[in-house]
């Protein structure tokens, strides 16, 4: 298992949101590239990158600057926000993104999350978010009637290569992983699930280190990071010492 460092783009600058709220919003920095190489030199390996704008706003904002912090590292960067066409999946490709997250636009057309799985293979990642085990979408700003474990199934059956698991109530709290919610998932499908929401400390990353035989393969911490609860360092060698 891995620890996932999170760097979610707001304006051009790298912020924290409340619960997914567009305006309960901390700034950590307003140099995210200088913010990516940071992580990346505590001995991340593999960095998760949000375009907050373009998830509300169904449409790409920071590619440029998601261009700027691929250049600059030498780990893999996987993308998700307001990516809802093939074209712009190949233009985050194009720019240098090892994988692209996919969440809207895969819970509302099954067909074009099967088709950009054909066309992308092993770059394709499932991003479900859950409010209440309910599919959120539109950067969290509508709950859907869909069962979030029924929903992971079909995404597999798709051909995603990972499926990121959100609990929504929990991000940005620091309260904790949903653990049962993210093990109950993990179970269910046929591949690897990265849990994300709630990381407050090492004792949390731990926890979900408990679930990795279950097929978790990672946890996404932002918060806990930025504001200095979890030191990101330590928690990488914990995740390295278990291998």
């Amino acid at each position: 298992m891995i620890v996932i460092p999170a760097i979610d783009l707001k304006n051009g600058r790298c912020v924290r949101l409340i619960q997914g709220d567009m305006d309960r919003e901390t700034v950590y920095s307003d140099n995210p590239p200088e913010m990516a190489l940071h992580w990346q030199q505590l001995g991340a390996e593999l960095l998760h990158v949000v375009d907050l704008d373009g998830a509300v706003e169904g449409v790409p904002r920071n590619l440029e600057l998601v261009g700027r912090i691929v250049r600059e590292l030498a780990i893999p960067v996987e993308v998700g926000g307001g990516i809802r066409t093939l074209d712009t999946m190949a233009s985050y490709l194009k720019a240098g993104v090892s994988r692209v997250v996919l969440g809207t636009k895969a819970a509302e057309d099954p067909a074009f999350l099967a088709e950009a799985c054909r066309q992308f293979p092993g770059q394709v990642v499932a991003g479900i978010d859950a409010r209440d085990g309910y599919v959120a979408v539109k950067g969290w700003t509508e709950t859907t009637s869909r069962r979030a474990a029924d929903l992971a199934l079909e995404m597999a059956d798709a051909g995603v290569c990972t499926i990121i698991f959100t609990d929504i109530q929990r991000d940005g709290m620091q309260t904790g992983p949903n653990i049962e919610s993210t093990r109950a998932l993990a179970e269910a499908v046929s591949v690897p699930v990265i849990a994300s929401g709630g990381v407050s400390s090492l004792s949390d990353v731990r926890a979900v280190l408990e679930i990795e035989r279950f097929g978790v393969s990672g946890v996404i911490t932002g918060r806990a990071i930025y504001a200095g609860t979890l030191d990101l360092r330590e928690a990488i060698a914990l995740t390295r010492k278990e291998r």
